[in-house]
């Protein structure tokens, strides 16, 4: 399961390198997420419903936080659940979205 879930981890990171260069991951170590940092002035609600009609499911940091506070923008990037195909193809179904070439 090891090699599994460590594949799974690499996707997303491998996937935004690719399509969504400008944006910093954080949080590998921590479990089953990580935290995908955006860059400034991005609409992390816009994004997220945007990202909806492309068929991506994304997760705002802001649904975390007690205030509610979208700023900075953030996602929440489960991959435990998730194959290396879908989390690849879900990420590059929105790079341009992120911030990158698409």
């Amino acid at each position: 399961m090891r090699t599994v879930y460590a594949a799974r981890r690499d996707a997303p990171v491998t996937a935004l390198a690719a399509h969504a260069p400008g944006v910093a991951v954080t949080g590998l170590a921590a479990g089953f997420h990580a935290v995908a940092h955006l860059t400034p002035g991005t609409d992390e609600q816009t994004l997220i419903a945007t990202a909806r009609t492309r068929s991506v499911g994304l997760h705002g940091m802001s649904a975390c936080r007690s205030t509610g506070a979208c700023a900075p923008a953030q996602l929440v990037l489960g991959f435990g659940d998730l194959g290396e195909r879908t989390l690849t193809a879900g990420i590059a179904a929105v790079g341009d979205l992120l911030g990158g070439p698409g």
